[in-house]
Parts: C-alpha cells; structure tokens; sequence
C-alpha cells in the first residue's frame, strides 16, 4: 500500500494506518444528521475512509489533477478526509467560508471555477445558488455513504502540486486566493509540531473554522499528521468546549481572542476543571493581555502562533514554556522560517525599532490564485511582506505591535491602537474595543475610541469620562482618544475581526 503512494501527505496517513491503525486519530461529535452522537476513528479507519472518497471523487466525479474541489458546511470529519482524498488525485482543495454572503461566495467562485462543490445540509440553499462552468454539487454524505470501485490507477503527484487554495477574508477589497502546495502543508506540520512539541497522548480539541488556515493548519492537521488525536466540533460553542475539559480531556487548543471571552463568560467557568490542558494556543497576532493573564491565573499558559493565510499560517512561536515569562510577545521564528523587520525604505531595523514584518519559509504560499498559472503573486523575491509591525528584542523575540495601516500618525508621533485597545479590555464594563485614526486639521490624525458596553451594570452606567480616567494613568498622554463613542456592535469580518476602514467610514460618514 505503501509504496503506491506519490503523495507524501498521503503516504503519511498511509504509514500511520499500517503502523499505528488501532490508534485513536480522530473523535467528531456534532454530525448534522446525528447531533447526539459521537464518531470514533482510528488510524486505519481514516485511511479506509480517504480511499473511499478518493474513488468517489474520481469515478463519479472525474476529478483530475489540478481541478479544485469546494467545500461549503461547518467543520466534519469528511472535510479532512476530503483533503486528503484531493492530495491522492494532485487535486486542490478549496474551503468556503460559510460566513460570507451569496454574492461574496460567487465571486470566490468566479475566481477559482471549482470542478465539484461539496456541501453540508444546512448550506444547502447557498451551496445550490452558487454557479460556475461545469460546476457540480453534493452533499458530502455521497463521498462516503456507497462502496467505491477498487483498483482506480492513481495519478503521479509530486510534493510541489498546489493542494489547499484559501482566499482572504477580503475585509480591505476582493478576497484572494492563496495557494499551498503539498510540500508546504508539510513544512507547516513541521512548524506545528515543533511550536506544540507533541507528545505521547496528546489531544487536541478543534472548534475553530477549518475554511480558514487557523482553524485547519495551526493545530488540526498538523496534529494528525503527526499521530495525535484530534477531537472535532462543528463549530465554537462554549458550553461545549467547557464540556470537553471533563470528557475527553484534551491536552491542547486554540482559541482566538472572541473565543475566548465566550469561554470566561460562561456561568461554568470558574467551576470547570482545566487541569487536562497543557496549554492553549491563540492565533491572533494581538491579544489582550488581560486575557492571557485570566488564564494564566487558573495555571494554562496561552501560546501564541503568530502567522496569515498566506505563510501557512505558522511563522512566529511564543511556545507553552515561555508563554507567561513573555505575556504579550508573539515569540521566535519557527527554525526553517527567516524573519526580517524593515522601515519604510526596505532596510533592516536595529531592536526595540518597529519594522514591517517580512517572512520567507517553506510553509509560505506559492502565490496568490491566478487562473494563468502565474507563481509568485504576492512575493516579493520569495520574501512575505505582512503589513504587521513589530519590534525584535534583542534576544530575538518578537512582538507584533498593530498593522502598518492602523498606525496612527497624530502630531508626528506613531500611536499603535493595539496598546489603547489592550488598556480599554481591563476597564470593567467594556464588552469590545476598537482604536481607530480620524483625520484632524492640527494633528493629521488623531485616536478615536469606539466601545461597546457590556450587558451588566457596569456596561450600563460606563461614560466617556470614566473611560479617559481609566487610561490617563496607563498611557502616554499623546497617546490618550481624542474621543469615545459608544456603538451597539462593532463592524467585523467573517473571521471575527474588526473592520476598521469599515468603522472609519461609519465615524467619518463616508464610503469605505
């Protein structure tokens, strides 16, 4: 079996369900048609499962070498067999963020004329409105549900054929593909297993997106590939994950910054047991600090992996062991990533200076999606250029400080909204945060802080002056909003993140 197999990512599932088939690989509760129950997998099970949608894919689906499959559905077992299944065929596949709007997906759509668009029940009307040349649709239970023909000749697949296509949220103009190759997936497993360190039963409980390379490439393939097991959810749910902690007990998760404050605003919280965590990861690249220190408090030290859709996404590690003697540091480069800061005019800057954050690996992207086949899109001489600031210490650490577009230039002075929005998160009453720059004749720019109070009674009674006071003592007075405004939400993309050009246009009244 073997021997047969050209793809290196499927050579490796291959191997683990001929050395470790009984080894549990996956658990996935949540199924659409079985809410209740729960599916087990081992290793070999996993295997007998990618043969068969490998064979569904070709025989009734003519799936070939370089066709792009889409997936449109909440997080399933299937959704990574499928994976592995295209990695067999040299096809690509493509993850559709379910959150995106009809018109948004097509657009998506157009760009990458997918040959078959797998689906779950409950996008189903979605999955059917969207149209492309010769695009087919299917519910994923037929990937599966009938015994496939035996013996279909593989294609030859070599580790350079691009396997995983992942457009960007889009929030700043038209979403772009970015596309991994087999051998990059494998780079950024190994990136993974070194930022983890995996050990001997380790379990990784993944809830977060997998249409987006956090919740797919940090932890959830990279786990599986390296022989651990993964336990799956459809989607985030913090009753559910809190349940966990006494179910499986899993060793390791990620979580973002929303995630996490659904978890430490659960009635459960404070009286759910965390001690089967070694530690959990977040992958975004600012967080509020007084959230990593909440968790810290119950003894779980928050990683944190710092990377985009385009650089696999593992690029900078605050791994466990250093995560509390570093609160706030994004960590080291990953040992096969080289990592520059430069300043405006492509130079290096010295430490403790704020640069660009500029990125070269094997687990980057080859390029954005070009129906051309044009490689190299979006690189500038293989080198990544972020758009995220940071500063090195001198022991090499690094620390994102915000987005080189945030960046607010008020009276010649640089002001980082991440270090206002950091201050504002440990005011009680505030439920969400957000740092943007307002033009203003004698300033250029100035800061403006946009607030969503918290349902409780001191969301309620928060002014615009008690939150000023809150941050007279905190921040340099240059630094200090000019104004607070108070909104009912924040404008968000589907990844969760603060539109800000978006909340701009909405302060300032004009388009975005």
């Amino acid at each position: 079996m073997l021997g047969h197999e050209t793809s290196l990512i499927a050579a490796r599932f291959a191997q683990l369900a001929h050395e470790r088939g009984a080894q549990p690989a996956m658990t996935f509760r949540g199924d659409e048609r079985r809410p209740d129950q729960t599916f087990e997998y081992d290793f070999a099970k996993f295997w007998r499962r990618v043969a068969r949608v490998t064979a569904h894919l070709q025989s009734n689906w003519g799936v070939q070498p370089g066709d792009r499959v889409a997936w449109l559905g909440f997080n399933h077992e299937l959704q990574l067999v499928t994976l592995v299944a295209c990695a067999r065929l040299g096809a690509v596949f493509l993850p559709l963020n379910f959150r995106l709007a009809v018109p948004e997906l097509q657009q998506v759509m157009q760009d990458s004329q997918p040959r078959l668009l797998v689906h779950d029940s409950h996008h189903a009307t979605t999955a059917h409105a969207l149209q492309g040349a010769d695009l087919k649709h299917t519910h994923h239970d037929t990937l599966i549900a009938t015994a496939a023909p035996r013996g279909l000749p593989l294609p030859a697949v070599h580790s350079d054929m691009p396997l995983l296509l992942v457009y960007t949220s889009g929030t700043t103009g038209v979403p772009k593909g970015a596309v991994h190759t087999q051998a990059a997936l494998l780079a950024n497993a190994r990136a993974s297993a070194w930022a983890h360190e995996f050990v001997e039963g380790d379990k990784v409980l993944s809830t977060l997106p997998m249409f987006h390379v956090g919740g797919l490439c940090i932890q959830t393939l990279p786990a599986l590939l390296a022989g651990v097991q993964v336990v799956l959810h459809p989607r985030f749910d913090p009753t559910a994950w809190l349940d966990e902690m006494a179910t499986s007990r899993p060793s390791l998760s990620l979580l973002v910054p929303a995630t996490m404050r659904a978890v430490f605003e659960h009635t459960r919280w404070l009286e759910t047991s965390l001690a089967c965590l070694r530690g959990i990861m977040t992958g975004s690249s600012t967080l509020p600090v007084a959230y990593l220190e909440t968790l810290h408090a119950r003894g779980v030290p928050v990683g944190q992996v710092y990377g985009t859709t385009e650089t696999g996404p593992v690029s900078i590690v605050l791994r466990l062991p250093d995560a509390m003697a570093r609160v706030g540091a994004s960590g080291w480069p990953h040992p096969q990533a080289q990592v520059k800061l430069i300043d405006a005019q492509g130079q290096e800057v010295d430490p403790g200076e704020t640069g660009e954050v500029c990125i070269r690996a094997a687990n980057l992207m080859r390029g954005y999606w070009s129906a051309q086949g044009q490689a190299g899109l979006g690189l500038q001489d293989g080198w990544f250029h972020s758009g995220d600031l940071g500063q090195r210490a001198e022991d090499g650490c690094i620390t994102i400080v915000g987005r080189s577009k945030d960046m607010i230039i008020s009276g010649g002075e640089n002001i980082y909204p991440a270090e206002i929005e950091n201050q504002l998160v440990t005011l009680l009453g505030v439920a969400e945060s957000a740092v943007v720059g307002l033009p203003d004749e004698r300033w250029g720019e100035v800061p403006v802080a946009v607030l969503v109070r918290s349902a409780d009674a001191a969301g309620q009674c928060l002014t615009a002056e008690a939150v000023m006071q809150h941050l007279q003592s905190r921040i340099a007075r240059f630094k200090l909003p000019r104004r607070v405004v108070f909104v009912e939400s924040l404008p968000k993309s589907a990844l969760g993140k603060v539109q800000k050009p978006a909340l701009q246009a909405l302060l300032t009244g004009t388009n975005p």
